[in-house]
């Protein structure tokens, strides 16, 4: 399980992987690499092809660990990982199933309406941001960094109507102090050629894609489309925006999906506390970190 841009596996998973523990089910965790627990430098820089790595290495740490069947491995995403699901899901015909949540499928449909969400202004400052982040890459400079979310009018990453929800959505309690919600300015320049969605013909496993119908960080039609060219796929559309999932359609998406899993994974093992739910830090990373089983 992980999570989108710049969120960390913590408040990217726990509501759903604390369920999905107790339903039976082993949960990995992960922070893609410079972000989070993760090492890699420079931090808080998205690249697709990496973080899909990270994916890989994940699915491959799992297989591995104790009393797990690698046969038996399913993986989950939202937004942004959400993408990353169709990729990574193409490219391992052994999963069992995979979960897409709200996911950013198709930039260059998304591309226009993100740009209607800013002002005129901050459009152009977040795009010469992003230029100027992209060439002092190139002679060694640190990141320029956004903000991830942002109010129209802010120099922010996304800046649709239910960006700003992430908060109270995934950290309403402000226990994840040290996440930091900032991503490196050139992914501006990046997210609109992002089409992960077309991957979804070589999907040979059981796809579930979760759309919310109001959603307006990742539209849920360029989902639902790249979601029937899968073989084998499943869409369950929820009432609410972007982060509905943790929210108002929290239970909703919970009973979807772990009525997938114990369908497509036949869990028969004894049900575990939530608290064994397990994390690790690619194996790409620095660190690497596995708490629990």
């Amino acid at each position: 399980m992980a999570g989108g841009t710049s969120v960390t596996k913590e408040p990217a998973s726990d509501l759903f992987a604390a369920r999905f523990n107790a339903a039976g089910f082993a949960v990995l965790a992960f922070d893609h690499r410079r972000f989070g627990e993760s090492g890699g430098v420079p931090r808080q820089i998205v690249r697709f092809d990496e973080q899909v790595a990270d994916w890989h290495a994940a699915i491959e740490y799992a297989g591995a660990l104790p009393d797990v069947d690698p046969d038996r491995i399913s993986v989950w995403g939202f937004s942004l990982a959400g993408g990353h699901v169709f990729r990574v899901a193409a490219e391992h015909p052994q999963l069992a199933c995979a979960i897409a949540q709200t996911p950013l499928v198709d930039g260059p449909a998304l591309a226009p309406h993100a740009l209607r969400s800013m002002t005129p202004l901050a459009a152009l400052r977040l795009f010469g941001r992003g230029v100027a982040d992209a060439l002092g890459s190139r002679v060694g400079r640190p990141p320029l960094l956004v903000p991830t979310a942002g109010p129209r009018g802010a120099v922010a990453s996304l800046t649709t109507p239910d960006a700003m929800d992430g908060d109270r959505a995934l950290d309403p309690d402000g226990r994840h102090a040290n996440w930091e919600q900032t991503v490196a300015a050139r992914i501006a320049l990046q997210i609109g050629t992002y089409q992960p969605g077309r991957h979804a013909s070589r999907i040979r496993c059981p796809l579930l894609v979760v759309v919310c119908d109001q959603d307006q960080s990742v539209l849920p039609g360029p989902a639902v489309r790249a979601a029937q060219n899968a073989p084998q796929h499943e869409v369950v559309h929820l009432t609410g925006t972007h982060y509905a999932p943790f929210l108002e359609s929290h239970e909703q998406a919970v009973a979807a999906e772990i009525a997938f899993l114990e369908k497509h994974l036949e869990s028969t093992g004894s049900r575990g506390d939530a608290a064994d739910a397990a994390r690790l830090t690619p194996r790409d990373a620095v660190d690497r970190r596995c708490l629990g089983g």
